[in-house]
Formats: C-alpha cells, structure tokens, sequence
C-alpha cells in the first residue's frame, strides 16, 4: 500500500512544477522564492533571480508606484489583491514587456508580522494581445 505523501512534500511538489509563475519576496522586495513557472515566464533561472530586487520583472517605469504600494501592504499586512486579480506589466530577461495577472498572499510569522508577499502569476500576454486586435476590429467596422 502506498504511504500518503505528507502536505509539505505536496505543496513543495505543487509550487515547484506549476506552470504558472509561483514566487516570495520578503519585506524588502528581495525574491526568496522563484519556481520553474517563473523561470519560463520571465527568463531567468531561480540562481539568477533568487536575492534580486523585484525591479528585475518590474518595468522601470512602473517602479515608484510599485514600491510605494508595497511599502503599503508591508505597514498594514493586508491588500484587496490578496482576493482580486491585479493586472500588471511585466519585464522579460530579454527586455520585453509581459502582461500578467496575479493574486498575492500576505506571508506573516505566527505573530502577525508581515514577513513578506508570495505571487502567483499567469502571462496573459496572448489574450490581452486578441482583446486589443478585437477591439481595434470592432472599432474599424463602427467607422
């Protein structure tokens, strides 16, 4: 009879071979956690992303207003996103930007301090790009 598999081997095992992109970032944006969905998405080996700054996937100009949000959600351990989908570009390790769609999970240590944010991310790229292309269509027949 097989042995069931414990919850830590499980959700090691779920995180590690999603195909969407599964990381954490601690209180300082540094990434500590960067799966094999990660790896795909942006370009970049866990060797090469873990103990970078988050600034390596986030657009430079989109930089400020990401730090202060996160700055936030540090302070007060909580963020509508940890329910909604927040939609947000994205940079590639080849320059390119990425459309994504992301829920976060606050991460906090049995006392309630925020020890940092987990991300699960999706690269929407290909149907953000069928949207645009139908839009346009439908805005040249109304013409």
């Amino acid at each position: 009879m097989q042995e069931t598999p414990s919850q830590e081997w499980l959700a090691s095992c779920i995180v590690n071979t999603s195909s969407d992109a599964v990381m954490f970032a601690d209180r300082e944006g540094i990434i500590r956690l960067w799966n094999s969905g990660a790896e795909r998405m942006f370009g970049f080996t866990a060797e090469e992303a873990l103990g970078q700054s988050l600034d390596l996937i986030i657009p430079e100009n989109l930089r400020g207003r990401h730090w202060d949000g996160y700055g936030r959600v540090m302070q007060s351990g909580s963020s509508r996103y940890s329910a909604d989908l927040l939609s947000a570009p994205a940079l590639h390790k080849s320059g390119t930007r990425i459309s994504t769609e992301f829920s976060m999970v606050m991460v906090k240590d049995d006392s309630g301090v925020m020890l940092g944010v987990a991300a699960i991310i999706r690269d929407v790229s290909a149907r953000w790009q069928r949207e645009k292309e139908l839009k346009e269509r439908i805005k040249a027949l109304s013409s």
